[in-house]
């Protein structure tokens, strides 16, 4: 069994980031100029990009979704992974070649991104609610037909039909299951949106949406498995009742990273709808897993990079990466790698204070080192770029183009 202490310290050793070769006199607006392009390959180190920079660790990325994509498989369970954890078409179109059917879209401008980039499968997670989101999606539908909404009220889904039939289309929706913060009671209430879905001549039910958000943060696996084994229960049940009165309901989408090994093992759920598999964060890392007390079943391939701008005391070092460079909806601040014994506190809007009272090695200004993020979801929607790295060269840059996009 693998103690949180140990994983800790395992994880920081390996992580030794050295100063990048001499590349002559080549300046900023140079290297800016191969950056903007995205032509990075073999031309840009670690060392050179502008910190804070999100930095995403090719390798461990792969591996994470070879991972998922395989026990999806092996689990005859679809895979539409969510795009709200990395916002970035070029990951969304990574995922489907690798064998997922499409992505999840927390929000209609996240799903209207996804599809310019010609991602296709969409599953937009969150009501559209009101009359211009309505067009919008309409708009979005007719070009994209597998589009699926997700509801969960008859006034909603008295406004998509009229939508759909001025526009002469069928949409797809998905009933949103009260599991968390939105959606319609289980059982009955949802078996009764059901039949009205299925009287309106332009909505096409497509399934179930049982996303339990609170279970897949418990921390300790059995206690994980029961919290949502006793929830997702109630969605197949609710899929049993509607199936029963004549109605096909032939998707039951949900799960998590924190339960895709316990709700894919549920009779009746059909898909599951990971996303921060990908990256992992300190959140994910402590929920623990079927071996120990650190959730390991997926690698840390995200992490921010930071350089020291000032050391006003010999056991104090200030970094470049404070508020507005990681999520702050944690309990928990950002861990530092390569290094052992550093503890991160906040220091304002641009900088992070590190207490080097104990560390392994010292630090000065210049010196560089990456972080693993609170929660990535959030982190990522502070930057416009990730880039991606393997060892000291980075690879690609990518756009994270629906930054922002949560309307």
């Amino acid at each position: 069994m693998m103690k949180r202490r140990t994983f800790l310290a395992a994880a920081a050793a390996p992580a030794v980031f050295r100063s990048s070769p001499d590349r002559g006199s080549r300046t900023w607006n140079e290297v800016e100029k191969i950056l903007a392009r995205g032509d990075v390959r073999g031309k840009v180190t670690r060392d050179e990009l502008p910190t804070p920079a999100l930095v995403l660790d090719l390798d461990a990325f792969q591996t994470n979704i070879d991972k998922m994509v395989r026990y999806a498989r092996e689990h005859n369970r679809a895979l539409r992974p969510h795009g709200k954890t990395h916002k970035c078409p070029q990951i969304a179109a990574a995922l489907i070649k690798a064998g997922a059917i499409g992505a999840c879209a927390a929000k209609l401008s996240e799903a209207e991104v996804f599809a310019r980039s010609g991602i296709t499968g969409i599953l937009i997670t969150t009501a559209v609610i009101g009359k211009y989101k309505i067009e919008r999606l309409i708009k979005l539908a007719a070009r994209h037909p597998d589009t699926i909404i997700c509801l969960d009220n008859p006034k909603n889904a008295s406004d998509l039909n009229d939508a759909a039939r001025a526009a002469r289309i069928r949409l797809n929706v998905a009933i949103d299951l009260m599991l968390g913060r939105t959606g319609i009671p289980v059982r009955e209430p949802a078996a009764g949106l059901a039949e009205i879905i299925a009287s309106l001549s332009n909505l096409k039910l497509a399934g179930l949406q049982a996303y339990s958000g609170t279970s897949s943060h418990v921390i300790g696996f059995e206690a994980r498995r029961s919290h949502s084994q006793e929830a997702m229960a109630k969605a197949v049940q609710t899929r049993q009742m509607i199936e029963k009165e004549g109605i096909p309901c032939p998707l039951l989408t949900g799960g998590s990273t924190g339960t895709y090994n316990i709700d894919s093992e549920m009779d009746g759920i059909t898909e599951i709808q990971p996303g921060s598999f990908i990256f992992m964060d300190l959140d994910y890392n402590r929920i623990g897993g079927q071996n120990g007390d650190v959730y390991t079943d997926f690698q840390n391939s995200l992490t921010v990079r930071a350089t020291v701008v000032s050391k006003p005391e010999n056991n104090v070092a200030i970094v470049d990466a404070g508020l507005k460079a990681f999520s702050t909806d944690k309990p928990f601040v950002p861990q530092a790698l390569g290094i052992r014994g550093v503890t991160y506190s906040w220091a304002g809007d641009e900088h992070g204070r590190l207490n080097l009272a104990d560390a392994s090695r010292d630090l000065n200004p210049g010196d560089r080192l990456e972080f693993i993020v609170p929660h990535c979801d959030p982190s990522v929607n502070l930057y416009d770029r990730l880039y991606c790295v393997r060892g000291e060269s980075v690879e690609a840059v990518w756009a994270i183009t629906a930054r922002g996009m949560s309307q």
